[in-house]
């Protein structure tokens, strides 16, 4: 080779070394940008669950504790199916039943009810069984819970044997009283 020929090939090369872009200034660049989305989704995320947390729902137990829910469905469940249901003859243990369970309001409308029940009860001979169908605890916290619940009513006339068949809807207030569960309010729907 030449003289001219060995320069040029030197310029070359170096032409090449000089165009070869160099990594170290790169790598802190990217490093930045990434400690900054992760900063930018750490102030995002603390955000979503703060307001997430500071949302009413989240104080409603009744989506999170799947056994308070229970609990509190259950002992409604079995006192409607107690205070709904009774026989003309045994009118007593139906009222007995209704005031180991019901507080305030749901007591007041009951007795009065009931007290129309007692009095034509004999003269019909009515016996009405009363199951909860369906229910659902809508709200439950701070000892309070409110259910939706949908009762079946069988009547029978002891006297001539007839039957009839309605269905109910009521919602219901209960509150924990002494670790049970008692009904305060009760409205028909």
């Amino acid at each position: 080779m030449t003289a001219t020929a060995d320069t040029e090939t030197e310029a070359v090369e170096e032409e090449v070394v000089a165009e070869k872009p160099s990594r170290r200034p790169k790598l802190p660049l990217i490093l930045l940008v990434a400690a900054a989305v992760l900063v930018a989704a750490g102030v995002w995320f603390t955000l979503e669950a703060r307001s997430i947390s500071a949302a009413p729902s989240a104080a409603n137990t009744a989506l999170t504790d799947v056994g308070a829910t229970a609990e509190v469905n259950s002992a409604v469940t079995v006192a409607l199916d107690k205070i709904f249901s009774y026989s003309y003859d045994r009118t007593d243990a139906t009222e007995r039943a209704a005031a180991s369970v019901l507080r305030g309001k749901a007591l007041e409308s009951y007795n009065q009810l009931f007290a129309q029940v007692r009095e034509k009860a004999p003269a019909q001979k009515l016996v009405l069984t009363t199951r909860v169908s369906s229910s659902a605890v809508q709200e439950l916290g701070d000892g309070k819970a409110r259910l939706l619940v949908f009762l079946d009513q069988a009547a029978t006339r002891a006297d001539n044997n007839s039957s009839t068949a309605a269905a109910a809807q009521l919602s219901i207030t209960a509150e924990r009283e002494d670790g049970n569960w008692v009904i305060t309010d009760l409205v028909p729907r």
